[in-house]
C-alpha cells in the first residue's frame, strides 16, 4: 500500500497531508498546518524576507521528518502565490532543497485552481448544475466554474488574504479610509469577472481556504446554524463587524485565533465582494483544497484505473482541445494524426518499448505538432517547442509539457541528436524514450500527409525483422503521398529500432 504526501507552500501558511492508498481509496494518516507567513513583504517588497523563509524551512524540516517516520513513497511538494512573485524565489528554493532534500514546484494560478477543482471532484459529490469554486489563499484567489466534473472557467485574482492586508491596513481597527480603498481594490478585480461568473448560472458555491473555515465558524456562532453554509447577508454583516474589531477582539472570536485575527478582515471582505457582484447567495466551507488536489494528482499517477486517474484525462483533453483551437489547428486532421500514434504505439509495443505514459505524451505531441504555424511557417517546429513548452495546458506538469514539447519539436527535417537543447532539458531515461516517440509520430504524420483522410485503416504486421505497413484507403482515394513519405522514414526508423520498414496499399 503506497503512501504518498503532498506538501502545500502557501502565502499564509505551510500544509502537510499524507495519506495510504488501500484498494483505489485513500486513507488519511497526518496533517499539519503552520502558519508562517512566507509572502508576508513579497507583495510590497518584491522579495521574501529572510526571517519569513528561515520560519517556512523549520516547518518544512518538521514536515520531512514527519514523512520519514510514517514511510512516505512519494512526496510532491508545491509552491504557490508568494514564492511565484518573488524575486528571490531561487534562493528559497535552494534552500529547501539542501534543508530537506525536495524539489519545491512553483505552480502558476491556473495550475493552483486545477488542483483545487481535482482535490474536490475527486473527493466530493457535486451537484450535476455549474458549481463555483473559490480559494481565498494568503497571496491569490482561485475562481473556478465547474460543471458535471468539468472546468468550465478559472481565474486567478490578485486578492490573497496577506497580500491585501499588507497593502491596505495600516491601523487597529482600520480606518473608514483604509476598507473604502481595500473594497475599490477588490471590487475593481471582482467586476472584471462577475459577468463571465454570473452567466454560468452557478448553483452551488464551495469556498476552501482558511478563511472560509473561520467565516463558517463564526456564522454557526452568531447565527446559531448547524451547518457550513454562509449567506451572502451573513458573510456582510460578518466582514463589517470584523472590521469594527481590534486585533485582540477578533483574537477571542471562535474559529478565528491569533494569526488568522491578522488577515481576516481582508479575507472576509473578499469573500463579501464575490458573492455580492456576482450575485451569489451563499457559499458553503470545505475542509478540502490544494493538498487534496496533489494527493488525488499523485493517485492518478499510480494507479490508472482511479477516479482521480479519468478526472485528470478529461482534463487533459479538454485543455489540448482548447489549444489546439486557439492556435487555428486544423483538428480533424490532428485527430486523424493522433488515432494513427495510438494504433502503432500499441501494435508496435514490442518494438518500441516505451513506458505506457509516453503513448499519452505522443497523442498530445500529435494534436499539437503545428501550433508553431501560428507565430510563423518559418521556423514553425522550433516555434512548435516553444510554445508547447511554456504554455499553461492545464493537466500537465512542467516536465511533462517538455517531453510532449520535444516530440513535436521534430516533424521536419531535423531529427533529435544528444546535444539539441530540447533534449539536453529532459532527465537521462526522457533523452533515450523521445527519440523513439519521435519516429512513432513522425509516421503517424505520414499515414495522413495528404491531410483528406485519405488512409481510413492500418494494419501492422512483423515479419522477421521487417516491420510492414498495410495502408487501407478510402473508397476512390489515392494513398501514394502517404506511402512516399512512410519511404523518408524508413532509414529513421531502422536506425532506431533495427527494424527493415515497408509499406503497401491494401
Amino acid at each position: 500500500m503506497p503512501t504518498f504526501a503532498a506538501v502545500d507552500i502557501g502565502s499564509n501558511s505551510a500544509r502537510l497531508k499524507i495519506a495510504r492508498l488501500k484498494g483505489r481509496k485513500l486513507l488519511a494518516l497526518h496533517e499539519d498546518r503552520e502558519v508562517t507567513r512566507l509572502g508576508e513583504l513579497v507583495f510590497s517588497s518584491g522579495s521574501l524576507s529572510p526571517e519569513a523563509m528561515s520560519d517556512t524551512i523549520k516547518v518544512l524540516r518538521r514536515f520531512h521528518r514527519t514523512c520519514q517516520r510514517l514511510g512516505a513513497d512519494q512526496v510532491r511538494v508545491v509552491a504557490t502565490s508568494a514564492v511565484r512573485d518573488a524575486r528571490n524565489s531561487e534562493a528559497f528554493v535552494e534552500w529547501v532543497r539542501s534543508a530537506t532534500g525536495w524539489t519545491v514546484e512553483v505552480i502558476t494560478g491556473q495550475e493552483e485552481a486545477r488542483l483545487i477543482h481535482l482535490g474536490l471532484v475527486a473527493n466530493m459529490r457535486l451537484s450535476q448544475g455549474p458549481v463555483l469554486m473559490m480559494d481565498l489563499g494568503g497571496g491569490s484567489c482561485e475562481l473556478t466554474v465547474s460543471r458535471r466534473g468539468h472546468m468550465r472557467d478559472s481565474v486567478s485574482l490578485p486578492l490573497g488574504a496577506v497580500r491585501l492586508s499588507d497593502e491596505f491596513i495600516r491601523s487597529d481597527p482600520p480606518r473608514k479610509s483604509e476598507l473604502e480603498r481595500l473594497r475599490s481594490f477588490v471590487a475593481r478585480y471582482v467586476g472584471g469577472i462577475a459577468d463571465r461568473i454570473s452567466r454560468a448560472r452557478v448553483k452551488t458555491v464551495i469556498a476552501t481556504s482558511g478563511t472560509a473555515a473561520s467565516l463558517a465558524t463564526l456564522n454557526r456562532a452568531v447565527n446559531k446554524t448547524g451547518n457550513e453554509t454562509v449567506p451572502r447577508a451573513a458573510a456582510q454583516s460578518l466582514a463589517r463587524s470584523l472590521s469594527r474589531l481590534q486585533v485582540e477582539e477578533r483574537r477571542n472570536l471562535p474559529g478565528v485565533g491569533p494569526r488568522r485575527a491578522e488577515i481576516i478582515i481582508a479575507g472576509a471582505i473578499v469573500y463579501s465582494e464575490i458573492l455580492e457582484r456576482c450575485h451569489l447567495r451563499n457559499f458553503r466551507y470545505s475542509p478540502l483544497g490544494l493538498r487534496d488536489g496533489i494527493l488525488a494528482q499523485m493517485v492518478a499517477e499510480h494507479d490508472r484505473s482511479t477516479r482521480s486517474r479519468r478526472q485528470i484525462e478529461s482534463e487533459r483533453s479538454d485543455s489540448v482541445l482548447a489549444t489546439v483551437k486557439r492556435y487555428g489547428i486544423e483538428v480533424k486532421h490532428a485527430e486523424g494524426v493522433r488515432n494513427f500514434a495510438l494504433q502503432l504505439f500499441r501494435d508496435l509495443r514490442a518494438i518500441h518499448q516505451l513506458p505506457p505514459d509516453y503513448a499519452e505524451w505522443i497523442s498530445t505531441a500529435a494534436m499539437l505538432y503545428e501550433v508553431g504555424e501560428f507565430v510563423n511557417r518559418n521556423a514553425r517546429h522550433r516555434h512548435t517547442h516553444y510554445i508547447i513548452a511554456n504554455s499553461e495546458i492545464p493537466g500537465y506538469t512542467p516536465e511533462q509539457r517538455q517531453i510532449i514539447a520535444a516530440v513535436a519539436r521534430y516533424m521536419g527535417k531535423s531529427l533529435p541528436t544528444p546535444d539539441d537543447p530540447a533534449l539536453k532539458a529532459l532527465s537521462t531515461s526522457d533523452q533515450r524514450f523521445v527519440p523513439r516517440a519521435v519516429a512513432l509520430l513522425r509516421l503517424s504524420r505520414a499515414l495522413n500527409l495528404g491531410r483528406n483522410g485519405a488512409v481510413r485503416g492500418l494494419r501492422v504486421r512483423k515479419r522477421g525483422a521487417e516491420i510492414h505497413l498495410t495502408l487501407v484507403a478510402k473508397r476512390g482515394a489515392g494513398v501514394q503521398l502517404e506511402l512516399w513519405a512512410i519511404e523518408k522514414e524508413r532509414s529513421y526508423f531502422r536506425e532506431l529500432f533495427g527494424r527493415a520498414l515497408s509499406a503497401a496499399m491494401a
